[in-house]
């Protein structure tokens, strides 16, 4: 971890988790970006597929009897099932059977009868909350919050700064952005949008005040196997990576879970039926990146093309 204060009295802070790189800018103490630190540490320990003790490993483990969790387990999972029936199953945080099989750091693909199996336990309806017990009645469904969990910490972090009496700051958990008022010097937060095929080059623009902004890319985590290109973002349907001529999409957003939850979606449709499913949630801002390389925006987004 790398703490530092700035010229412009915000605290920094920067470290590795949920398998990617935090920084943190808040005007706020040193005490409090380890307060920040430690949630982020609490969280990972808890939602992760692959901690051996994890409240969602207990989950997947249980064989399908139900598992006590903690309340911000229970309230993570309840709000995902809300985003999986609004994209009538295109979100699906059972996806984990699936998601178990591949390996994207090391280039594997899962044999397809292994997969094929996998995907007939990927069923979002068989996840029943009640108050702070969760049941997978599914013995063989594994829940994976990888795709939703980022965006519901950051609305969480930045709850945790107010209560502490901050007014301005800056979170960033690796592609979910949420900012809290606008810079000590009254200006507002300046977020770039990444081109999904070149992390280094930047599309778009948006002054970001109380608002988050999230966005999701096919290149992300990418290997290449036989000639054929495979990507990280699932079809529950297939188990395979999905079929689309979306390649990146943000979504501008007041909580970050919405972005979350909205974004993955957009990776099961075409880029009319994508664009029309933001439209119709006029809460929401976004933005497209087709294949070739054409950038489409809703109505109503403040997104400045670069």
């Amino acid at each position: 971890m790398s703490l530092e204060s700035e010229d412009d009295g915000l605290q920094s802070v920067e470290f590795f988790a949920f398998d990617t790189v935090i920084i943190i800018k808040a005007a706020t103490t040193m005490e409090v970006m380890v307060k920040l630190q430690d949630r982020c540490t609490f969280f990972e320990n808890t939602l992760s597929r692959t901690i051996e003790g994890s409240d969602v490993g207990r989950i997947n483990a249980a064989g399908g009897e139900p598992v006590t969790v903690e309340p911000t387990t229970a309230d993570l999972i309840s709000k995902a099932l809300v985003y999986c029936d609004e994209s009538e199953g295109r979100f699906d945080i059972t996806i984990g059977a699936a998601t178990s099989l591949w390996d994207f750091k090391e280039g594997i693909v899962p044999d397809p009868d292994e997969l094929a199996e996998a995907v007939t336990h990927i069923d979002y309806t068989q996840v029943m909350v009640d108050g702070t017990t969760v049941t997978l009645a599914d013995p063989k469904g594994k829940i994976d919050l990888g795709g939703i969990a980022k965006g519901y910490i950051a609305d969480d972090l930045v709850n945790l700064l107010l209560d502490e009496g901050c007014e301005s700051a800056f979170v960033n958990l690796g592609g979910n952005v949420k900012t809290l008022g606008c810079k000590p010097d009254g200006n507002p937060w300046n977020v770039g949008i990444q081109d999904p095929a070149d992390s280094s080059n930047v599309l778009a623009k948006i002054a970001s005040e109380n608002t988050s902004v999230v966005t999701s890319g096919l290149y992300e985590r990418v290997f290449e196997e036989d000639g054929r290109r495979y990507w990280h973002i699932l079809d529950p349907k297939t188990g395979y990576p999905v079929e689309t001529d979306v390649m990146g999409a943000t979504i501008v957003s007041e909580a970050s879970i919405d972005g979350d939850g909205f974004t993955k979606p957009l990776f099961m449709m075409n880029h009319e039926d994508a664009l029309a499913f933001i439209e119709g949630r006029q809460s929401l801002q976004g933005l497209l990146v087709l294949d070739d390389g054409t950038i489409l925006q809703t109505e109503n987004s403040q997104m400045e093309l670069l």
